[in-house]
């Protein structure tokens, strides 16, 4: 008589999922570790490139690379752990053992599926808490070429606005409101014939209410090609210190509660928000995604080892997961440019292919 308990015994659910969780734990190392060399490699030199930067700054990189990869090639870690345990336990008769014992397809795979649903939580836990904060610091890095940025977590790198035909050109953007600081600014006046007339560029500014005050600053006309120095001066005046935080938004440096205030500002100023909605709803789509490489990885786990089909179900336990991310990129992509609404383009790859993965499953077993 079949046993119907949707997980089968305490000791073997233990022994599946501790099983399972040691593979992906220890797939997901060696693709980090694998990848981080190889990123480091190609990033070394820029890094050091800049005067005073050394080992400190290659481990600084090293620290705000790493949780990016984990959050990229989690899923992926899943998803190869699945295909490496059933094929494990199909060879060595462990699912027909189960099997024999009265348990469906759906069973053996229970204590695989809770596994990586506890995955998913720690991922999103991981991802808000760290992986944002990485991002956020490595972009800001990065965009100020290596180079120090002043500390914080809110600092933007390579920020550009217009005020009317002149624009302000910031190095890094740090703090938000009245108490924002610009660092490496320039202010370019355009001419109605699009050419720059005078370049004004300091070290640093700070709101004027209205306009931006800039210290020390250093005036450069392009007509007489004559250089003057000004203790300061105001420019930009049209220019809210909101404008900063409007015009580049990174979404993956950015958590799932503090997007949707950011999303209501984009609305009140007339903006596109497909993206940052899209981005938003796939930060829980995304991990959620390790739920489904159990259920597409399933195939592996069924049919006669000795059929000499298993290497073949394995290849297409592989295909279908990623498959999935192929079209999870493509939908989310779509979604960011309007093509889906955001709320489908960031759940529908996971309800497709969690019935695909449930249709072969159904008529490969049950």
């Amino acid at each position: 008589m079949p046993n119907l308990d949707f997980f089968p015994s305490r000791t073997l659910t233990l022994y599946l999922a501790r099983l399972f969780f040691a593979r992906i734990m220890a797939v997901l190392i060696m693709l980090v570790l694998v990848l981080m060399m190889l990123d480091l490699l190609a990033r070394s030199g820029d890094i050091l490139a800049v005067p005073g930067n050394g080992q400190a700054q290659l481990l600084t990189y090293v620290s705000l690379r790493l949780p990016q990869l984990v959050q990229t090639f989690l899923p992926y870690s899943v998803l190869l752990a699945t295909i490496i345990t059933l094929l494990t336990l199909n060879q060595n008769s462990e699912v027909i053992s189960m099997k024999a014992a009265g348990m469906s397809a759906h069973q053996v795979l229970a204590p695989l599926i809770l596994t990586a649903l506890v995955v998913s939580g720690l991922s999103f836990a991981f991802n808000e808490r760290i992986v944002t904060r990485a991002t956020g610091a490595l972009s800001a890095w990065q965009g100020n070429d290596f180079r120090p940025v002043p500390p914080g977590s809110d600092v933007r790198a390579n920020v550009f606005l217009s005020d009317g035909l002149n624009v302000l050109k910031a190095g890094t953007v740090a703090g938000y409101g009245a108490d924002t600081q610009l660092t490496d600014v320039a202010w370019y006046r355009i001419t109605p014939q699009g050419q720059i007339a005078e370049q004004i560029t300091a070290p640093a500014a700070s709101y004027a209410a209205p306009g931006w005050r800039l210290s020390n600053a250093r005036v450069f006309s392009v007509q007489t090609a004559d250089t003057a120095q000004l203790a300061s001066t105001i420019v930009g005046e049209n220019i809210e210190p909101t404008a900063f935080r409007l015009e580049r938004v990174d979404p993956a440096a950015e958590t799932f509660a503090s997007l949707g205030p950011i999303i209501d500002e984009y609305r009140a100023a007339g903006r596109r928000t497909a993206e940052l909605e899209a981005n938003r709803w796939h930060k829980l789509s995304g991990p959620l995604s390790a739920v489904l490489m159990p259920l597409l990885g399933a195939i592996a786990a069924f049919g006669l080892a000795r059929s000499g089909k298993l290497f073949v179900r394995a290849i297409i336990g592989m295909a279908l997961g990623f498959a999935y991310f192929v079209f999870d990129n493509l939908a989310l992509a779509m979604g960011s440019f309007g093509g889906y609404p955001p709320f489908l383009a960031a759940w529908l790859p996971f309800f497709l292919f969690a019935l695909i993965g449930e249709t072969v499953l159904i008529r490969t077993e049950e």
